[in-house]
């Protein structure tokens, strides 16, 4: 949110309007409409110049146009902030070391407010408060004056249009859903009926119409209906209709009026036969989930990975589908994996708009065992309305109704703290859903035979760091004490779990100075002690290490506690073969499972170190390493206690 005294409203739902202080603004050149328009969508996140670039032009970008981005900044800048002078720093439109970033209260952008509304409709819905949520869709729609980026070019304009176009007709397909709940169906039947000319390929919007005839009085319409959609799919798609069609269809057949929902996304299946196959979906009866947890406050930083992961997360149209197929995060303990995703997966939502699922597959939660293949499809089978009751019992029973359930559907689901791709392949369905996994393991299956997408996280940059502090502990608390709160980030090796647990002590404790904080964490000895949250096993380093150690088989354990005890910065193959009195080739494997785990971090060719914090961590379990049987030459190397060379000498 910026600083300013002038705020802004910018509205993109129709064409362009800026209005500052309650007086609209005008901005005559496409270009920087466009800058503006991109700038918008990405309220107060940072924005590379490349990216702009890519927005405005995309591949006829002339060799002029990083001047030209440029140029348009400085422009909506004396636009947007006329009272600022020349040499000053905007407010608004702020710089950094990366690129550039529209800071503004997200709800003065109708985007963020539509899509924030029609999930809280949704969530209302789902909560069983239907006249609330039924003015949650009727805020949402309100905010459109026509179609979205109508008067703004380039190729981000273009996606943005559709993107937001497929957003705004499932939000009125929602709204009418909810019309027909409250036993509206007389009001609705000729929006219904526009729509459908409009877009009559769409078979919600046909069963919706459907339903909305039949309910009011019209059932020979609704059956006709139903014989012009069968004829216009078949000639146009060669297909038949879906089956929540069909299922209806049949319904107003038999007759079987109190057993037709008002509501496609309601969970119990319109009627029950008589055997029930546990295998079957239920059909019309499928919610659209909305499980992401809560955004994580105070997100910094990530620019570089967050791109990667827009560019990997948004759908595509392409022959079979609109896939955007399956990404993975990994990286170290406390890194922020989970806290990159969540945040991307909110700001990505709305090209989903079928819903998001999550699951927590618990591979390395200190107080629970992993989630296995059956448990998590059962989990994410009751996310999409299956009732535990006609759960199948069987693995690949649950992944084929898995698989079923989401044909077709443009969902997100992100899958957390994943183990292995045995664990994760049952849960990759196919069609344009996109799967979001998070690990502490490097997940080269996953890549080389399922064509994953792979980012990995590291801790974050110094300035990141000090920016979280900042943020968390509060107003005015780190002020004039910019040394002190460097050194505490280097003290928690920038980690952000570390950094969190620092700023809440600090935010806790008025009296609790940074430098007597610092003080606190310099010895290495007892750091992992501190950085820690009582009663909360995950947020608490040394247990989060723990449960990445323990996973260890027991060679590559013993490798991390000899390499532990030594302290060394930079750790060779061949010095590490000799500390453990193995083979080459052995230590070679040991190191690369101990870095494919992120208990170690490639440097180059046959070197490593410890990530942040890893090795603290691994001097402690090298309490547990006995000094007997080690190599002599090893032992009487005179190694440095705070990180040297582990190699071989001569």
């Amino acid at each position: 949110m910026s600083d300013t005294c002038e705020p802004l409203r910018l509205e993109l739902l129709g064409p362009m309007r800026i209005w500052r202080n309650g007086r609209e603004v005008v901005i005559a050149p496409s270009k920087q409409r466009a800058v503006l328009g991109l700038l918008g969508r990405r309220v107060n996140d940072e924005v590379r110049p490349d990216e702009i670039i890519d927005a405005v032009w995309g591949r006829n970008a002339p060799k002029s146009a990083a001047n030209c981005v440029h140029v348009y900044i400085a422009r909506l800048r004396k636009v947007l902030e006329p009272e600022r002078g020349r040499r000053e720093s905007g407010g608004l439109i702020v710089t950094s070391e990366n690129g550039y970033s529209l800071r503004m209260d997200p709800e003065n952008v109708d985007v963020e407010r539509f899509l924030r509304l029609h999930t809280r409709a949704r969530r209302l819905n789902a909560e069983g408060r239907p006249k609330a949520a039924l003015e949650a869709f009727e805020a949402a729609l309100g905010l459109w004056r026509g179609d979205a980026y109508v008067d703004l070019s380039g190729p981000f304009a273009e996606l943005e249009r559709t993107h937001l176009a497929e957003m705004r007709l499932t939000a009125v397909e929602d709204w009418a859903a909810a019309l027909l709940a409250a036993g509206r169906h007389t009001e609705v039947t000729g929006v219904l009926a526009e729509l459908v000319a409009k877009e009559p390929l769409r078979e919600r919007l046909r069963w919706l119409l459907m339903l909305a005839l039949y309910r009011g009085g019209r059932r020979a319409d609704a059956l006709t209906l139903y014989r012009e959609t069968w004829r216009l799919l078949s000639e146009e798609l060669g297909i038949e209709p879906g089956l929540d069609l069909q299922r209806l269809h049949e319904q107003i057949l038999t007759g079987s009026f109190d057993a037709i929902p008002y509501d496609p996304t309601e969970t119990a299946p319109a009627v029950a036969p008589a055997e029930p196959d546990p295998r079957d979906a239920p059909g019309p009866a499928m919610p659209r989930p909305a499980q992401l947890p809560p955004d994580v406050r105070g997100f910094v930083g990530r620019e570089r990975e967050r791109g990667l992961l827009r560019d990997a997360l948004t759908p595509r149209r392409k022959a079979g589908g609109a896939g955007a197929g399956l990404v993975v995060i990994d990286g170290a303990a406390g890194v922020g994996k989970t806290a990159l995703a969540v945040h991307v997966a909110h700001r990505l939502s709305g090209l989903y708009p079928d819903g998001q699922l999550f699951a927590d597959l618990c591979a390395f939660n200190p107080d629970r065992g992993p989630l296995s293949a059956s448990a998590a499809l059962a989990s994410l089978l009751s996310g999409l309305g299956v009732r535990e009751a006609s759960m199948p019992s069987r693995l690949e029973d649950r992944a084929a109704l898995y698989r079923r359930l989401l044909h077709d559907r443009r969902m997100l689901i992100v899958l957390d703290d994943a183990s292995g791709a045995e664990q994760v392949r049952p849960l990759i369905p196919d069609g344009p859903v996109c799967v979001l996994v998070t690990s502490r393991r490097r997940q080269a299956g996953l890549v080389a035979r399922d064509g994953a997408r792979r980012v990995r996280l590291a801790p974050l940059a110094p300035r990141e760091s000090l920016e979280l502090l900042t943020y968390l502990a509060g107003p005015g608390r780190l002020a004039s004490r910019t040394a002190d709160a460097r050194r505490l980030a280097e003290l928690c090796g920038h980690v952000p779990l570390a950094l969190r647990i620092v700023a809440e002590q600090l935010a806790a404790d008025p009296s609790m100075t940074p430098a007597g904080l610092a003080g606190r964490y310099a010895a290495r000895r007892g750091r992992l002690d501190r950085l820690t949250v009582a009663g909360d096993a995950t947020a608490s380093l040394r247990s989060i290490f723990a449960a990445s150690y323990c996973d260890l088989p027991p060679q590559a354990a013993r490798m991390f506690r000899l390499l532990g005890r030594y302290g060394a910065r930079l750790i060779t193959v061949s010095g590490a073969a000799v500390l453990a009195g193995v083979s080459r080739m052995t230590a070679e494997q040991l190191l690369e499972l101990l870095a494919a785990n992120h208990l170690l971090e490639p440097t180059g060719r046959n070197r490593y170190r410890f990530p942040a914090l890893i090795d603290v961590y691994a001097a402690y379990c090298a309490q547990e390493e006995p000094c007997t049987g080690r190599p002599r030459d090893a032992i009487a190397r005179p190694w440095p206690a705070e990180g040297g060379t582990l190699a071989v000498m001569g």
